[in-house]
């Protein structure tokens, strides 16, 4: 991950401010966000507090809190997983996502600063060079990070709060397929997004993140298809 990349991801949550609990929900957040554990694979409380370098209590907590965000589940024997989506959990996920991303991207034009819309273009240019270069790990996390910093402008906080809890329940099976096509040929609507924010064109800008939303879950949806036909 080139340094560019780390600019936008290195305190992009504040975490140098939280208590120690909340770093350590958040690391492991971000293990399952970003497809570090992958989905149905199982792992044990104990190697998540060895991998987190983190005690066995906060770690408890953490994975408390993920289960019920729906982010893992218990398997018993005091092991974790990361849940398997089915493609009609994907067809619910498109369902809520081509509402939430559009209102959250439409609010966030009509209140977006100049610099707020410099930063964003500055974090698709970052964004582009992860796709051009094969960069998967900085890809998912940087295009997160541009769409929770939508959400930030949008301020409409239980909305956001919505739409990044989906964000966990597919960010595992995103990794999974970017795996397998590449960065190459990811959708990326954001241009498109950008330019109408920048005329202040709030409808404009909605309709081209739903079409960036629905194009990125209908390859999550057909890649889940095509390996539910191999077995």
């Amino acid at each position: 991950m080139n340094r560019a990349a780390q600019k936008f991801i290195k305190g992009a949550d504040g975490s140098s401010r939280l208590p120690a609990h909340e770093l350590i929900y958040r690391q492991l957040r971000d293990l399952v966000l970003f497809g570090d554990l992958a989905p149905g694979q199982a792992v044990t409380i104990q190697g998540l507090t060895d991998r987190l370098g983190a005690g066995m209590t906060p770690v408890r907590e953490a994975i408390r809190r993920l289960i019920a965000e729906g982010a893992l589940e218990f398997q018993g024997n005091r092991r974790v997983s990361v849940p398997m989506l089915s493609a009609e959990n994907i067809s619910e996920l498109i369902l809520a996502r081509q509402w939430l991303d559009p209102h959250l991207t439409l609010r966030a034009t009509q209140r977006a600063t100049l610099e707020d819309l410099e930063q964003l273009s500055a974090m698709d240019q970052v964004l582009d060079d992860a796709i051009s270069t094969g960069d998967l790990r900085a890809y998912l996390e940087l295009n997160y990070r541009f769409h929770k910093r939508i959400y930030e402008i949008a301020d409409a906080p239980i909305l956001a709060n919505l739409a990044e809890g989906l964000w966990l329940r597919f960010g595992p099976s995103l990794r999974v397929v970017c795996g397998r096509m590449g960065t190459q040929n990811l959708p990326d609507k954001h241009k498109d997004m950008l330019t109408a924010m920048h005329a202040r064109d709030a409808e404009s800008a909605a309709r081209a993140i739903r079409e960036d939303v629905i194009q990125g879950m209908e390859q999550v949806r057909h890649s889940l298809e095509v390996s539910a036909g191999r077995h």
